[in-house]
This record gives structure tokens, C-alpha cells and sequence, in this order.
């Protein structure tokens, strides 16, 4: 195992709020971190962080005062969860109308995202594999559903849409709909344009 990185990757929310939120990026300390989502989803209570992790407040004190540093699920929870506390719900909702009235306005959102095919992308009844990435240009509406969610399915609907679109040569309505496709959405890049 050695030399190899630990850091965990982050999930589709994470990575998501990272590109729409690029000032409100997530600390990169873990003792940061930890104290940033006990204070702010916690409201400071250390017995309850500990609680959701599965660990003793003794730990999770040690996550803050850097004498300890989560690993495996725990990592990944916090990484999450750190994420999640650095956009409030009334900065998602500022970025979702920001995003409805560029909509209105017909213009594009600025943001995409890349579904990597070689490793996890089947359509529904085709055994066919091909090893190109789908790149997704995804709608002002579609960035406002994803500013607001912090539920990874809700994510994987927005991004079954945007291939849906892509195999319909850009039409939304077409021979392919969002519920043919399946895909891994860890391999799913997200970025601004």
C-alpha cells in the first residue's frame, strides 16, 4: 500500500458544489475540516458528529486537534459533509436563480460535465462498448436543480438527462430517454466552462 495517496475522492456532491461554489472550496485539512462540520452541521456538539461517524467524541476531538486523522468511510464522510457546510442553503438558492434567469434569458449555463464511457456506461438492450467520453453541456435549469440538491441521486437524474440529450444529437426528446442509460457517477467530471 505505500505510495499510494489516500485521499479519499470525493463524491458527486462534493465534486459538483466544488465547481458551482469555486470560492467556497473545502479545506484541505482534516482538522479544519472536522471542526468546520461539527460546528456548522453539528451545531458544536461533539457526541453527535461522533454518533454519525460511528466513533467515540475522543476521536473525533483527535480529527481536530490533529493528533488523529480519519481514514476509509469516515474520510470520505467528512470530506462530504465538509462540502456540504461550506455552501449554505440560502447561497445554493442564490446560485439556482442566478441560474432560472439565465435560463429565462435562453443563455447557456457555462457549466458541463464528461461521463466517461470505457469503465461504466451501458445503454439500455446494447451490449455495445465504445472507449469516448460523452460530454454534456448542461441546461441553466438543469445546473439550478443541481446548485439546490445535495442528494446524489437527484445528481445522477440531472446527468442521465444530459446523455439522454447528447444521444438524441442534442434534441431533448428523441429515441433515448434519461432511464436508458446507467453509469457509474463517480466517473462523471464535473467543470465550468
Amino acid at each position: 500500500m505505500s505510495g499510494q495517496d489516500s485521499t479519499p475522492t470525493p463524491g458527486a456532491n462534493a465534486k459538483v458544489k466544488e465547481v458551482l461554489f469555486p470560492s467556497r472550496k473545502t479545506p484541505a485539512r482534516a482538522t479544519t475540516q472536522s471542526e468546520h462540520v461539527r460546528d456548522r452541521k453539528y451545531g458544536g456538539n461533539t457526541a453527535a458528529m461522533a454518533a454519525a461517524y460511528n466513533v467515540t467524541p475522543r476521536t473525533v476531538g483527535r480529527w481536530i486537534d490533529g493528533t488523529r486523522t480519519p481514514r476509509g468511510s469516515n474520510a470520505a464522510q467528512l470530506r462530504e459533509e465538509a462540502t456540504e457546510v461550506q455552501t449554505t442553503a440560502r447561497g445554493r438558492e442564490r446560485r439556482a436563480r442566478e441560474m432560472e434567469k439565465r435560463d429565462r434569458q435562453g443563455l447557456p449555463s457555462g457549466y458541463g460535465a464528461t461521463v466517461n464511457r470505457a469503465t461504466s456506461f451501458d445503454i439500455q438492450g446494447s451490449s455495445a462498448l465504445r472507449s469516448r467520453d460523452i460530454p454534456i453541456d448542461l441546461t441553466s435549469s438543469q445546473v439550478a436543480k443541481l446548485a439546490r440538491t445535495m442528494d446524489e441521486a437527484e445528481i445522477e437524474v440531472v446527468i442521465a438527462e444530459g446523455i439522454a440529450t447528447y444521444m438524441n444529437g442534442g434534441r431533448v426528446s428523441g429515441g433515448f430517454s434519461p432511464s436508458d442509460f446507467t453509469f457509474n457517477i463517480n466517473d462523471v467530471t464535473f467543470k465550468g466552462m
